[in-house]
């Protein structure tokens, strides 16, 4: 397991208009990060439509205030507002993010951003399927299909909360459907999931952190 922050960001009403001019400052300062191994994972939030609707990144805690003082979508109105979380990468098999050549036209994966439960229960509904959860996504892990995921943390080091998942889906049914009988879903970990698009820029990522 690998500790980070998960940054989320929402896009501002305007973000369309604004996006273009800071875009190439963007990807500049995301690629000297990647290359860094600070940077682990960036990628916009897009809507079933195609339109950017915020960012999604996992950055190094100790790059974490230096990558958000220089941010160009947040200096420059792309961002609305953005939240960090403490994360845990999962540790899996995990396939080389794309590095090299064009960015897709259009969305090729599905982000789920799921939440568990606020009750007492809910950490041990989590520890109760979390070894079937693991067996069902470590093969996917070794193909590509889940290309990147992990828990979402109440505290630095602390209790799972909740749940990010990139998939190589293309529609956000495929993504709820592949879902829908997931461990995690059947047994009532996840009670409040956000579903979206997203594509990658192709960046100089170093492997993710596996087993």
């Amino acid at each position: 397991m690998t500790d980070c922050t998960l940054v989320l960001a929402k896009g501002a009403a305007d973000a369309a208009e604004r996006i273009g001019a800071v875009r190439p400052a963007h990807l500049d300062l995301l690629a000297s990060l990647a290359e860094a191994g600070d940077l682990l994972l960036g990628v916009a939030v897009m809507d079933e439509a195609g339109a950017y609707r915020g960012s999604l990144l996992l950055v190094a805690d100790a790059a974490l205030d230096r990558y958000l003082e220089a941010e160009p979508f947040r200096r420059g109105g792309v961002w609305e507002s953005h939240a960090t979380h403490p994360f845990r990468l999962a540790s899996l098999p995990w396939r080389p993010l794309p590095s090299s050549g064009p960015a897709a036209p259009s969305p090729t994966h599905s982000i789920a951003i799921a939440r568990d439960g606020a009750d007492p229960e809910a950490l041990s509904r989590r520890l109760a399927v979390r070894d079937a959860h693991f067996a069902r996504v470590h093969p996917a892990a070794e193909t590509g299909l889940l290309a990147a995921g992990g828990a979402i943390l109440d505290a630095p080091g602390g209790r799972m909360v909740g749940s990010v998942a990139i998939t190589a889906h293309p529609s956000l049914d495929e993504a709820r459907a592949w879902w829908a009988v997931d461990p995690y879903m059947t047994g009532g970990v996840w009670r409040d999931t956000a579903w979206h698009l997203t594509r990658f820029a192709p960046l100089p990522y170093r492997p993710l952190p596996g087993p």
